[in-house]
């Protein structure tokens, strides 16, 4: 009991601290405009200090506004993406699990196919097929993070319809819809949370990843993915400012959301509850 509390502080805690550099990621992106980002040639590639925390860039960008505005992007793309992948999980598991056996050998296909190619690879695919930008990088993210959480419905619909009280249901003369609302859905919010909050980190990675790459948000637009990229013509004179302060806030916010959501798992899942 001690330890399921514990975990409850620990969630409440992680949450908090989330919401707070999330909350304060968008209001940076807001109250910092365009020219506070501007090239300033007197300032170039300046180490960190009080002035400029994270230091400046090639061409004297401080590097501490332009990440707090490149991880409002990042975290748009990501909630975008994961939201997206989510409801489309949840539907394609629920059809795949109370529709015909023709539609769930389709859809278990198409799930094997898509985890059956790398992530990164399909992504660079379908935006470069998408004409790239914005638009292909939250299309690639979203169709090809939602195969892992529909497998998980699929399974959760295909034991809750074995359940007694489902049969009782039927016998009453209860509609699919009506079990469908009324019993089934309860069951699976918990997962869809969960499964929403651990998709998150996925698509961050994954965007800044694919814009490193040059596939993703163009050079202009300020993004993680974009800053990583210029710094790394720059390791090897030396300058590791541009790559190590945006690259380990990415990878602290990642690891943050990958843990609260690890944790509220196990505080959902009624048999993890009450080891």
């Amino acid at each position: 009991m001690t330890k399921y509390i514990n975990r409850r502080v620990l969630v409440i805690i992680l949450t908090v601290l989330i919401a707070v550099v999330v909350a304060s990621a968008f209001l940076a992106s807001i109250f910092i405009s365009d020219s506070d980002v501007e090239p300033d040639f007197s300032n170039t590639q300046l180490p960190p200090s009080l002035e400029h925390p994270f230091g400046t860039d090639w061409l004297g960008r401080d590097l501490f506004l332009r990440t707090l505005k490149g991880l409002s992007t990042s975290l748009t793309v990501g909630v975008i993406a994961s939201v997206i992948s989510a409801v489309a999980a949840i539907l394609i598991g629920v059809a795949s699990a109370v529709g015909s056996k023709f539609i769930d050998s389709v859809i278990t296909w198409l799930i094997d196919l898509i985890m059956g190619v790398p992530h990164t690879v399909l992504i660079i695919l379908i935006s470069f097929a998408c004409g790239r930008g914005l638009k292909g990088l939250l299309v690639g993210i979203a169709v090809t993070h939602w195969t892992s959480l529909a497998r998980l419905i699929r399974g959760e619909v295909l034991q809750l319809r074995t359940q007694q009280y489902i049969a009782v249901s039927r016998r009453l003369g209860k509609s699919s819809g009506w079990i469908l609302v009324n019993h089934l859905l309860p069951h699976l919010v918990p997962q869809f949370i969960v499964g929403l909050i651990l998709l998150f980190p996925h698509a961050i990675l994954h965007e800044a990843s694919i814009s490193f790459l040059g596939y993703g948000l163009p050079p202009e637009q300020p993004a993680i993915g974009i800053i990583l990229a210029e710094s790394t013509k720059y390791l090897s004179a030396g300058i590791w400012w541009p790559a190590v302060f945006p690259g380990l806030l990415l990878v602290v916010i990642v690891l943050l959301i990958d843990r609260l959501g690890e944790n509220l798992r196990i505080l959902i899942d009624p048999y993890s509850a009450h080891e």
